[in-house]
């Protein structure tokens, strides 16, 4: 079998799905220092890379490497100290409603039903008549329609999760950015909820940028994947490998090669495969 296929980060990502209002996504010499004075810690160095418009693009890396730093970035909710992000060439400033953000928790308002919760992420303007039909739509697609009346504490937390995501969906964003959506979910529901995303990635055209431990949901889910890492005497994460993921999806995740695809991936992440 062929090595790990690996790109610089400035490289053409395969051609994807580019429908609907997926929009794409710039980051230019970004970088981000946290502290003051002499005392500034260097979290993200040079951080450059395109996302095209219907790209799902993971990004993985060890805990506090800059993932959700630069996701959040991105969402505009945090500023960078250099460089910049642009979407659809316009510079994020601020909180930016091009994007939707998912995060681990569901984040659910527990005194709302879950309809009431979704109908919070629905764009300002919009009609009571739409806002109802939207809603209605995407507990349909996310498999909640039965539970639109049930508040966050009487289902289970893959189905709030559910609810989170539909809730992201809402105002049909350019981008959806993902920070670790599935990791406090057990590991049949992690399965169910990636199967899940996909369906609604198909149905939903947008942009996807996926924060993610688990080397196997970023081979599950991605055209490419984005390493982070410290190179040996720099200080802040860096960019240290852009892979292109073969194959549509779903993808068999018994594959042989992604197996073999996920140990190179774990060595490069500095884990024993074995």
């Amino acid at each position: 079998m062929t090595a790990l296929a690996s790109q610089s980060p400035a490289a053409a990502p395969p051609q994807t799905r580019a429908a609907g209002s997926a929009l794409p996504v710039a980051f230019s010499s970004l970088g981000r220092a946290f502290g003051s004075g002499g005392e500034t810690h260097q979290v993200l160095r040079d951080i450059t890379f395109d996302v095209h418009a219907g790209e799902v693009l993971a990004i993985l890396g060890s805990s506090g490497c800059g993932k959700s730093t630069l996701l959040r970035a991105a969402a505009g909710l945090d500023a960078p100290t250099s460089g910049e992000v642009r979407i659809n060439g316009t510079p994020v400033r601020g909180i930016d409603d091009r994007c939707a953000v998912a995060f681990q928790e569901p984040r659910l308002l527990p005194w709302q039903t879950l309809q009431a919760n979704i109908a919070m992420g629905l764009p300002k303007g919009i009609s009571a008549k739409n806002g109802k039909a939207k809603v209605a739509e995407l507990l349909e697609l996310v498999e909640l329609a039965a539970f639109a009346k049930h508040r966050p504490r009487a289902v289970s937390g893959g189905m709030a999760q559910r609810a989170s995501l539909a809730r992201a969906l809402a105002r049909t964003p350019g981008v959806l950015l993902l920070d670790e959506p599935f990791g406090a979910l057990d590991a049949l529901t992690r399965l169910k909820m990636q199967d899940l995303l996909l369906a609604v990635h198909r149905a939903t055209p947008t942009t996807v940028l996926l924060v993610t431990h688990d080397v196997d949901e970023a081979l599950q889910l991605a055209d490419r994947i984005i390493v982070l890492g410290r190179e040996p005497g720099a200080s802040g994460a860096t960019i240290t490998d852009t892979i292109t993921v073969p194959g549509p999806r779903p993808r068999n995740r018994a594959s042989a090669e992604l197996a073999r695809m996920r140990g190179e991936l774990l060595a490069r992440l500095g884990v024993d495969r074995h």
